[in-house]
């Protein structure tokens, strides 16, 4: 079952409710009216453009990598973070080191996704202490490396259970609680460039994020009608911790370079950057979409030159 810690100090009380309305409301965030009465007449704040103040996420594969990132990018444009994660300790210190740095409240919650009880558990955690849920965004997602040849049904089976029937459980748990509750919010599924091209010793992580898109395209239609959003973000390269060992040989980090047109490697802040986008109402009219923050990968069909200057690797420079 999930186990739960508290972290943080007390957020900001709620906004008020924002109206389902478009750009052209005074309501929509990130604008004020100039003009008495007119809704022409709209124009940027200049700070704080993006707000999540008074919402809550949950974000699952929390504890590192990218899902830590978007936790903390969440927590950063305001809103309260519930971290979700199977390694317990390193969740745990990543909310407590995210709630030092934002002062916003937040949560970790021991859960395995692919088990549905953990799922309802968690979602229990976060409405018992936050009343709510926003924001979801499933990151959750392991790889076992095996090509049709040599893959077990072993191994197929544990990528799917989280990867795929995880999004589903803590999805379907989490959008008929939106629904119950009228919240107008946003579920967010991490897909990949891997749902679209591929590489054939990675068959079950493939297949698993193919599904997850499709999936996502699933839930958007069903959700609509209760002004429920829906998307995927499907990361190319991205600098976590598995890849640190990956390009640390350097014919493997060539190849990756290779076949990315900005000649780099994608930092996890940057799939965050997108996680916030698609929480906020400046994606008010977007569902069903999967956004791929991948340096140029899918619209490359050629390999491109490596800069001999250039690590290519954030911060290496």
């Amino acid at each position: 079952m999930a186990a739960k810690v508290d972290i943080g100090a007390a957020i900001p009380p709620a906004t008020t409710p924002v109206s389902p309305a478009g750009p052209n409301d005074a309501s929509f965030p990130g604008w004020v009216e100039e003009g008495p009465g007119d809704p022409s007449l709209l124009q940027l704040e200049p700070e704080h453009v993006i707000s999540l103040a008074g919402k809550t996420a949950i974000v699952s594969g929390a504890a590192r990598g990218i899902g830590a990132a978007c936790a903390q990018a969440f927590a950063e444009h305001g809103a309260a973070v519930v971290l979700a994660d199977i390694l317990e300790e390193q969740c745990a210190e990543t909310a407590r080191r995210i709630a030092e740095a934002t002062g916003v409240d937040t949560m970790a919650v021991r859960a395995d996704v692919s088990d549905e009880e953990d799922c309802a558990a968690l979602l229990d955690a976060c409405t018992d202490r936050f009343g709510r849920c926003d924001i979801l965004l499933n990151n959750a997602g392991i790889i076992v490396q095996g090509s049709i040849l040599d893959a077990t049904v072993e191994d197929f089976d544990r990528v799917l259970a989280v990867n795929l029937r995880g999004t589903f459980l803590l999805g379907r748990a989490v959008a008929r609680h939106m629904v119950e509750s009228g919240t107008r919010g946003t579920i967010i599924n991490m897909s990949s460039t891997n749902a679209v091209v591929t590489i054939p010793d990675q068959l079950p992580y493939a297949a698993s994020k193919g599904g997850v898109a499709q999936m996502t395209r699933a839930m958007a239609m069903a959700l609509a009608p209760h002004d429920i959003r829906v998307n995927a973000i499907g990361p190319g390269t991205i600098l976590t911790d598995m890849l640190k060992v990956v390009i640390a040989n350097d014919e493997a980090r060539r190849t990756i370079l290779s076949r990315t047109p900005m000649g780099r490697i994608g930092d996890p802040s940057e799939v965050a950057s997108v996680a916030v986008f698609l929480a906020s109402r400046y994606a008010s009219y977007l569902t069903g979409e999967t956004i791929y923050p991948d340096g140029g990968r899918l619209s490359l069909n050629y390999t491109v030159p490596v800069r001999e200057d250039d690590a290519g690797v954030p911060g290496s420079q």
